[in-house]
């Protein structure tokens, strides 16, 4: 909650205030971003393999805070302890480490090989140059491991950071900055800045070198043309309404609760969550079935009982707001099987108990919307190739699974599903694995947020060559009539018809000769 000059972390579980910090008004984004570009220079000084050490020590400051941060964002988030420990503490220890391991590698200088044809001494390396200072915009579904790893990822390629969080979750903010000071960054290097919607807005407006977002689709788009006016760059990523295709040789149980995990893990607020199951007929009565035997005994409560899969919804209008999206399709013809707004006790407002539909009417908002909450909806299919139409039909594409006992029909599938990340017989609702490009496509996002691919993007790429001091190129002025035919013979000694080549040996020899000797009587006058 943020009012004039502070931001106010409120738990969503019992109303209570858990703290407040100082916000930075958007005036003074532009001063932020001063400060830090006076800083980022020193840090983009260290090799490659010092900048690894601090975010090793970053991945142990997680670990030795472990029971520290598990109870904070458990509290500030909503989140059952398990969730939290599963998919934020364990993925941002990965990714500090997997960043420490790798990331001298990925950004690491590499050879060019060059061609000979007209290059014959030319030595070519490929580095990669920092951009300078960073944006990174985080929501509150996401709060700690999603920051964490994009700062990660700035700073190993030698990058400063301004962090803007969601106002939802400003506490797990300043532990993000606080695992980095116990890794002993220079002070100043990632500065987080607190005050919601406006200071990210101004943010994005700064000079600021990239801006990594997640988050709304429409504050996504906002993100994406405030920056390409400038020519600016960014890396967007907006979620998306995942899909999963069952198959009728999937494995029911596997499907059934791998589905129910999808769905419903963080209450469905995750940005990858399944919100569409397509199912072949044959396995639909019973995956319908089995998904809402599964969804009832999920508990709904306190998530800081250990017992507890479901927890509050991190703010209270996103209750109204699933609300209405379900009961507007019951009443165009939906079916509810099971779950929506429940009274639990000792919560301080509603909660949302896992919600599974069928029969959605094709126009319903349901099917289009951004749903805040735990709703699945599950149609039936005739086939996969229904099923991969039904798919890729919906507006952008972040993650989507396929379930199904053959690899190679799961894998030609995969390709044909219009998606940036496609899992066979699992579906990822978090950027958990460091290793993989966590990305979407068709106007789910832009650029990719974990893996090489999102180092080199925070990088900028930088030729160097060398050629020695002495002598003179071949193709330097002035010209002549010996070096154009020099040069035809070149092309057509790399023709693919013999003729050509004998041509080039016949008529080419003596003008090569002549370049080369120029050439040598040249290196020889300046040795």
């Amino acid at each position: 909650m943020s009012t004039s000059g502070t931001v106010t972390s409120v738990s969503p579980i019992d109303g209570a205030t858990l703290g407040a910090v100082p916000a930075t008004a958007p005036d003074r984004i532009a001063d932020e971003v001063q400060a830090a570009t006076l800083v980022q220079p020193l840090w983009a000084q260290l090799r490659l393999h010092d900048r690894a050490r601090y975010l090793r020590r970053a991945a142990q400051a997680v670990i030795d805070e472990w029971d520290e941060l598990l109870e904070l964002l458990v509290r500030e988030g909503g989140r059952p302890r398990a969730e939290v420990a599963t998919m934020e503490l364990l993925p941002a220890v990965d990714t500090l480490q997997w960043l420490a391991d790798t990331g001298p590698k990925v950004l690491g200088p590499r050879r060019v090989p060059v061609s000979r044809t007209l290059f014959p001494v030319k030595r070519a390396r490929l580095t990669h140059a920092p951009l300078g200072v960073v944006a990174v915009l985080t929501p509150g579904s996401e709060p700690f491991a999603t920051p964490l790893g994009d700062v990660g990822v700035a700073l190993m390629a030698g990058n400063a950071v301004l962090l803007a969080p969601s106002a939802l979750a400003p506490l797990a903010a300043e532990r993000v900055l606080r695992v980095f000071a116990r890794a002993g960054v220079p002070e100043g290097l990632v500065r987080v800045l607190h005050g919601g919607p406006e200071v990210g807005r101004a943010l994005v407006r700064a000079p600021v070198a990239q801006v990594r977002f997640t988050g709304s689709d429409e504050a996504g788009r906002d993100v994406e043309a405030a920056r390409a006016r400038e020519l600016h760059r960014a890396a967007i990523d907006v979620g998306g309404r995942d899909a999963m295709l069952v198959l009728a040789d999937a494995d029911p149980e596997r499907s059934a609760v791998g589905a129910t995990w999808a769905a419903f893990a963080h209450g469905g607020q995750c940005g990858g969550s399944v919100k569409r199951a397509y199912v072949v007929e044959a396995r639909a009565q019973r995956f319908v079935a089995d998904v809402t035997e599964l969804a009832r005994a999920m508990r709904v409560g306190d998530p800081r009982h250990p017992d507890v899969e479901i927890g509050p919804p991190l703010a209270q209008d996103r209750v109204e707001t699933v609300r209405a999206l379900v009961d507007a399709a019951v009443a165009g013809g939906a079916t509810l099987h099971c779950g929506g707004v429940v009274e639990v006790p000792g919560l301080a407002g509603p909660a949302l108990a896992p919600m599974v539909l069928t029969d959605v009417p094709a126009d319903a908002d349901l099917r289009t919307a951004a749903v805040p909450g735990p709703v699945l909806v599950v149609d039936t299919v005739r086939d996969e190739d229904e099923g991969i139409a039904r798919a890729n039909a919906a507006r952008g594409g972040l993650g989507a699974s396929v379930w199904t006992a053959n690899r190679h029909r799961g894998t030609r599938i995969a390709r044909e599903l219009r998606a940036g990340m496609v899992w066979g017989n699992d579906h990822q609702v978090t950027r958990a694995a460091p290793q993989l490009p966590w990305g979407a496509v068709g106007g789910a996002g832009l650029g990719r947020a974990r893996g090489a691919d999102a180092l080199r993007a925070s990088a900028e790429p930088k030729l160097i060559t060398w050629d020695p001091p002495g002598g003179r190129a071949a193709w330097w002025a002035p010209y002549d009539d010996t070096a154009v035919s020099a040069w035809h013979a070149l092309a057509q000694l790399r023709s693919v018809r013999d003729r050509d080549r004998e041509t080039a040996l016949r008529t080419g020899v003596m003008p090569l000769a002549r370049i080369a000797a120029r050439t040598a009587r040249a290196a020889r006058r300046n040795a």
